[in-house]
């Protein structure tokens, strides 16, 4: 009796409760809901639809703008209102689209959205009573945030200059958008462990960051009975987080005809995988290499089962070395006389009025094609090389530099404790207010610099791949809590790829510029002909970095000092 009472009262993990609620039911299939509890109101939501089925539609609820130490067990609390994140597959985007969106944020989003670091565009401030017209608008221009979160294929990403890259290898754009209708919206894949990222990428740069997707797809080419052939390059297993691993390479060259089967494999032996349905913290595809003892050749040959076919081996690659990802700046497509207008829109904060403005300069000035990218920033293309300068211009009078410092390029920001519950610290003012500070004490910096500004543990903002990424903290400071920041140096991808390494430094957030201006100044004094910063920082030790940041000796302070434990996150 006693042992029965007991084993009744043992509580589920989260983990089993989110896995006990996918098996109830598939959230897909809950549009008539949605449109319920608009009728009804707020009141009328059930727990399981505000914290797990609302992410597979892409919704979540919006913090209360204390972050995570405003709430309890790992999570602040919720206002009850939603952030809305809009799939752009492949960052594809029309002047129509923009502007419906531009429309919506205006009228439920308090006229402020974001670009995030998958290519979706985040409003918020978004009633229930408004959620099946924004929905709804959204569909009208063929956009949709169905798989923008939840445990689900997340938005595919891809070269935003696909079809226009005067080098690209090939436009994969067609496969990214392919892969998007066969497996988002398609009930054999609704129940994942977690989230599964995708990237498929015809450039030779890697934009879209495959060494951090579950899934990455690279074109190469290789020559077969003195044949030219395209095709891709395979890694798997990738993923930042708080325990950070770059995708593996498999020995396989992917033909174009075999991208969407293997997609749909390696989407299969994840669902598959229960053992890693255990605990929501080490779901993800890369967790088989990292506690489950597999190997890429284990993986390799799980994978050519449930295809049923052997994959050729893997061509010669040749991964970019430390070639900058962003786009930004005027460049010839391979479009005779048409050219491409990249623009960076500083830590990804976009408002309805520049939307508005942007959708009718690509319409004046091109054909109303533009492009959202993995770092933040949006790009007009199909420009005629007359009307180069003046959209440019443009560009900047709303605040979108086309020729901008290396601090402003270079900054990427999450949404921080403004929207998230999961954040430790405000970022987006935050991080505007750095890059302005580093532009004013060094105008002179000439380098490119990744710098990456992430509110907690969970690296949404990326932290672990940039030169420079600090990390959301708290500390005390005369009695009271206040944002700190830890620092990790010397992340990159491609040829030289490595997580950046934490060198044990942390300080209050108002102190960040001054231990940036520090260790860029020992840099620019110090480096040898042709060094740039990832090499800089290499050829240094922890000990090094943290003196020229502090600019003293300074003791190691522990990277995992935060308020309380914190789950993984939301991010674009």
């Amino acid at each position: 009796m006693g042992f029965s009472i007991m084993a009744n009262a043992i509580k589920e993990t989260t983990a089993q409760r989110v896995e006990r609620l996918k098996h109830e039911q598939n959230p897909w299939q809950g549009l008539d809901e949605i449109r319920r509890f608009s009728r009804e109101g707020f009141s009328s939501i059930p727990p399981e639809w505000l914290g797990t089925y609302f992410r597979w539609w892409g919704v979540y609820t919006q913090g209360d703008g204390a972050g995570v130490v405003g709430g309890q067990g790992g999570q602040g609390r919720a206002l009850p209102l939603f952030m809305v994140r809009i799939r752009i597959a492949n960052g594809l985007l029309t002047s129509q689209q923009l502007r419906t969106v531009a429309d919506l944020t205006r009228r439920f989003g308090r006229g402020t959205a974001d670009l995030t670091v998958r290519q979706n565009i985040q409003l918020h401030w978004v009633t229930i009573e408004s959620l099946p017209e924004v929905m709804e608008a959204l569909w009208s221009v063929g956009l949709n945030t169905m798989g923008a979160c939840g445990d689900v294929t997340r938005n595919i990403t891809g070269c935003p200059l696909a079809g226009v890259d005067a080098d690209e290898i090939v436009d994969a754009s067609p496969l990214a958008l392919q892969a998007t209708d066969a497996l988002v919206g398609n009930p054999d894949f609704y129940n994942l462990p977690r989230k599964f990222k995708i990237s498929i990428s015809g450039c030779r740069v890697w934009c879209a960051y495959p060494e951090i997707n579950d899934i990455g797809l690279t074109a190469g080419t290789r020559t077969l009975n003195g044949q030219q052939e395209v095709g891709f390059s395979l890694r798997v297993g990738g993923g930042l987080s708080a325990e950070p691993y770059l995708a593996s390479r498999l020995n396989a060259f992917i033909r174009w005809n075999q991208v969407l089967p293997t997609i749909q494999g390696i989407a299969e032996l994840f669902r598959d995988s229960d053992q890693l349905r255990e605990h929501r913290e080490r779901a993800r595809l890369k967790f088989l290499f990292l506690r489950h003892g597999w190997t890429v050749e284990d993986f390799q040959r799980e994978l050519e089962r449930r295809v049923g076919f052997r994959f050729d081996a893997a061509a010669e690659e040749h991964p970019p070395d430390d070639a900058y990802r962003d786009h930004v700046g005027i460049y010839p497509q391979k479009q005779a006389g048409l050219f491409y207008v990249g623009a960076s829109v500083l830590r990804g904060r976009i408002s309805a009025d520049q939307m508005q403005v942007a959708a009718d300069l690509a319409d004046r000035f091109a054909d109303g094609h533009l492009r959202t990218t993995t770092m933040q920033n949006l790009i007009v293309v199909n420009v005629p090389q007359a009307n180069t300068a003046a959209l440019a211009k443009e560009l900047e009078n709303i605040g979108f530099r086309v020729a901008a410092s290396p601090f402003w390029r270079g900054a990427i920001a999450c949404s921080g404790t403004e929207f998230c519950k999961l954040a430790i610290t405000e970022t987006k003012s935050f991080s505007r207010w750095l890059v302005e500070e580093l532009e004013e004490r060094l105008p002179a910096f000439d380098q490119d610099l990744k710098l990456h500004v992430t509110g907690c543990p969970n690296s949404c903002g990326q932290h672990w791949i940039a030169d420079i990424g600090i990390e959301g903290k708290k500390i005390k400071q005369e009695g009271r809590l206040v944002d700190a920041y830890y620092f990790c140096l010397g992340g990159a991808v491609g040829l030289h790829q490595a997580t950046a390494r934490p060198v044990g430094y942390r300080c209050p957030a108002s102190e960040v510029p001054d231990a940036i201006e520090r260790l860029l100044k020992v840099y620019l004094n110090e480096r040898v002909t042709g060094e740039n910063l990832r090499k800089f920082f290499a050829r240094h030790s922890e000990t090094e970095l943290r003196e020229f940041l502090a600019g003293q000796l300074f003791e190691p302070v522990a990277r995992d000092l935060s308020p309380g434990r914190v789950p993984h996150g939301i991010e674009g």
